[in-house]
């Protein structure tokens, strides 16, 4: 067996190469940008109002007081939208603007019509009355002062976000490079698995495949559940992974059979093929039995346990990693919280722990350790937002200890920067 960290440091040496295509932006939300996405153009593309009022040329107020007052002739009016052009601005000009409308030299301070004085008045009014100095850039929207051009709007690596979608097509930025969605297959194994819901007490409801299809959903995978393997379909395994070697599959995975049972038949399979690298066992819990291999074509499999928990835990922190790692996705990104009760485990395991994770009064990250951590114990999961991770080289932590926890979806680590 391997350390979880030993593991981690495989996966680093042997992911799989994911392409890359192009797809118009509009369809790209969860999709993993492909390469640093840049800003082609100044956003906002000229100076503009930031509300409706009167523009003028402040350099014209300089000497303006109460006691010289100065009327500026309104000689247009500007709406967003329309083109800012005017020819032959006499001295002592504004122009009524709408809120986004473009400012154009020589105007380049905005009076909002709140504070403007009109005349004759302000049923019909001719000019705009000042009579003080007014700066230079009031209520100015500069050009570039959101985007600028060159400037990143999105990361390599990033999962593309609905908001992503709106600078997107506000730069006019219609089609962009992203990664290729891995193809992942999924096989359940055993004679006690069943698809049906009415079953004898000996048999199992096969509910690991739809928690990983419901899992991946959250994700850019396309994720497809295959026939269940029964205890003697030894030489159909075999086939299943030919076919996928064939059509390119990126991940195959399976639940059950990777122990040291008689009817254990995966491991004896996967190692008849050509592998760059094989692993199976970790000091993990739950999830001791898991099995990695990486073949000499672009494809991985993962055997997991088929306890539900060791399962959905290997899901989380073996499968979920290794799929970052191919796809240049940032690694994990914990939530530091302390724990509200001690815990005990083997000093050379790591373990993955049910519970719930929420801030205290303070403000504090808390980690709620729930009972029933046994691997075949649903009831607590489905109470659980999050995994406590208590990794090896400890086996006590006090009440009030920091440790660090990840989110039972795995969604937080999509928006870490």
């Amino acid at each position: 067996m391997i350390s979880y960290n030993k593991a981690l440091e495989i996966f680093k040496r042997t992911k799989i190469n994911i392409k890359t295509e192009i797809v118009k932006s509009k369809y790209a939300v969860n999709r993993i940008s492909a390469i640093n996405i840049i800003s082609p153009d100044n956003y906002p593309a000229a100076n503009n109002t930031a509300f409706d009022g009167f523009a003028i040329n402040s350099k014209e107020t300089n000497k303006l007081s109460k006691k010289n007052i100065k009327k500026f002739k309104i000689i247009k009016v500007l709406a967003a939208g329309e083109n800012p052009k005017i020819k032959k601005i006499q001295k002592f000009s504004s122009i009524e603007v709408m809120t986004g409308a473009i400012i154009k030299k020589p105007f380049d301070t905005v009076i909002p019509i709140e504070k403007t004085k009109f005349y004759p008045n302000k049923k019909n009014p001719k000019y705009i009355i000042i009579n003080n100095k007014i700066k230079k850039n009031n209520y100015i929207r500069f050009s570039g002062s959101d985007y600028k051009k060159g400037q990143k709007i999105i990361n390599k690596g990033q999962v593309i976000q609905p908001n992503h979608i709106l600078a997107l097509k506000t730069l006019g930025i219609e089609k962009i490079l992203v990664k290729k969605k891995p193809r992942i297959v999924f096989y359940s194994t055993g004679n006690e698995i069943s698809n049906s819901n009415k079953i004898p007490e000996w048999k199992v409801r096969n509910s690991n495949s739809q928690y990983l299809k419901s899992f991946f959903k959250n994700f850019p995978v396309e994720f497809k559940v295959k026939k269940i393997l029964r205890d003697h379909d030894h030489d159909k395994f075999k086939k299943e992974i030919n076919s996928n070697l064939l059509n390119n599959i990126d991940m195959v995975v399976t639940s059950g059979a990777v122990s040291a049972g008689k009817f254990d038949f995966v491991p004896q399979i996967i190692k008849k093929f050509k592998l760059k690298k094989y692993f199976k066992g970790s000091r993990i819990r739950p999830g001791k039995p898991i099995m990695f291999a990486r073949f000499k074509k672009n494809m991985v499999f993962f055997g997991l346990p088929g306890n539900p928990i060791s399962s959905a835990a290997c899901c989380r922190f073996f499968l979920l990693p290794f799929l970052y790692l191919s796809m240049d996705i940032k690694a994990d990104t914990p939530i530091n919280a302390r724990i509200k009760s001690t815990f005990i485990k083997k000093k050379n395991y790591t373990r993955f722990i049910k519970g719930r994770l929420y801030f205290s009064n303070k403000g504090q990250a808390e980690f709620e350790i729930f009972k029933g951590q046994e691997s075949y114990k649903i009831n607590p999961f489905t109470k659980s937002n999050a995994w406590g991770f208590f990794p090896s080289g400890k086996n006590l932590f006090k009440n009030g200890s920091l440790i660090k926890c990840f989110t039972a979806t795995g969604i937080n680590e999509l928006f870490i920067k």
